[in-house]
């Protein structure tokens, strides 16, 4: 499963990857640095800490995203 969305804070996009089957869990931001994680869990968490709709050029795709994630919690 894997997620872009469009941020005001830089001009690439910030990408969520969750790749179950070869224990991948990242957040490339948009500043091209990273989050690197042990779980959708932990994952899910730090974005609800750290991101918020208004972040997002399209706040619906970041509320979208995060619907799909719930499945982690």
């Amino acid at each position: 499963m894997e997620f872009s969305l469009n941020s005001y804070d830089g001009a690439l996009p910030v990408e969520v990857t969750i790749d179950e089957d070869n224990g991948r869990y990242m957040i490339r931001k948009s500043d091209t640095s990273g989050e690197f994680f042990n779980s959708p869990i932990e994952m899910v968490k730090w974005i609800r800490d750290n991101f918020k709709p208004e972040d997002f050029c399209i706040p619906a795709e970041f509320t979208r995203m995060m619907n799909s994630l719930s499945q982690f919690e």
